[in-house]
């Protein structure tokens, strides 16, 4: 099926007509889809494919903008099998993050595969690369194959395809979380010029929050001003579309927005969250204020990546019999 808009001419073709038909843009999948990622009825989604030409993201949006999102975190739910993978080396002054997908949730947990995973974030970590690309070229640790030739074996012996998908190196004080087993996997870093125990604590239990809540920013002075506009937008149509706004003044409705989106941004910084681990509420940059006076230095978050396995990635249709099967026959 296709998703492009063709506008067919009846008068090309039946001089008598002077008529124009317009295919839909989207197809009966499309319309799944959107109900999947944010819980919509199935018309109102077909309603807001149609506004949107088609364009899913957008009719995300035009959801939103009703108010009809009923869960909007649905966005990027994980939709493909793999691991997320992360970890340091021996004196946490280096760390990497990666993610590498398969086709099954069965190979997924195959230990081939895992040692795979373990090898290329080695060459990662060992041979500093910029890209994937790059990376295939590399000479895979451990091996005297490339990353790229490795990659090729593992498929033709595993009997799936794997992708290596995305990483992340930082180099400085660092540390990783990864949850259930290989779902998420969380790599941060700090500046700090004490690397103690006391400190790699802290910044784990940082990654755990942010395996927990998904942080899109360090701090709301990282947020770009076209997201905050965007954000703005979508609140101020929900505004004009809640029948309570009807009668309220502009100004009244714009610091209305203001205030939630104020509100919003703390629900995507890191620093502005409430730690989760805390029993009075306070936020992660108190949390981590509060490590800095034990430890006599300051520790100061630079930066943090959160990969979660098949976060965007269409998954596969496929019953479990036949997945079963096809590993049997594999």
């Amino acid at each position: 099926a296709t998703t492009e808009i063709y506008t067919l001419s009846l008068h090309d073709a039946f001089p008598i007509y002077n008529t124009e038909v317009t295919i839909m843009a989207f197809t009966a999948q499309d319309v799944k889809t959107l109900r999947e990622r944010t819980g919509c009825g199935m018309m109102d989604c077909k309603k807001a494919l149609t506004q949107a030409d088609g364009d899913m993201e957008k009719a995300i949006d035009v959801l939103r903008e009703q108010g009809l999102a009923k869960a909007a975190k649905k966005a990027s739910r994980i939709a493909a099998e793999g691991v997320a993978f992360a970890y340091t080396n021996d004196d946490s002054t280096a760390g990497v993050a990666l993610e590498v997908n398969a086709e099954t949730d069965f190979v997924a947990k195959n230990a081939d595969f895992q040692g795979f995973v373990k090898t290329v974030a080695e060459t990662v970590m060992a041979e500093k690369p910029a890209t994937v690309e790059e990376l295939l070229t590399k000479t895979a640790v451990g091996t005297e194959m490339t990353v790229a030739d490795l990659l090729q074996e593992k498929i033709q012996t595993i009997g799936e395809n794997i992708i290596i998908r995305r990483f992340e190196r930082y180099e400085g004080v660092v540390a990783t979380y990864i949850h259930a087993g290989g779902k998420i996997g969380v790599l941060v870093e700090a500046a700090t010029d004490n690397n103690s125990d006391a400190v790699k604590e802290a910044l784990k239990n940082v990654a755990m929050q942010i395996a927990a809540l998904n942080p899109k920013y360090v701090s709301t002075s990282d947020v770009p001003d076209d997201y905050k506009a965007h954000e703005k937008e979508i609140l101020m149509a929900q505004a004009k579309n809640d029948e309570k706004n009807a009668n309220k003044p502009e100004n009244i409705i714009e610091k209305m927005i203001e205030g939630r989106l104020n509100k919003e941004l703390k629900e995507v910084c890191l620093l502005e969250q409430e730690y989760v681990k805390a029993e009075n509420k306070e936020t992660v940059a108190k949390y981590l204020e509060a490590v800095s006076k034990e430890v006599g230095s300051t520790v100061t978050l630079k930066r943090f990546v959160r990969f979660e396995t098949g976060e965007g990635l269409e998954k596969k249709n496929e019953d479990f019999a036949a997945e079963v099967a096809a590993q049997m026959n594999a």
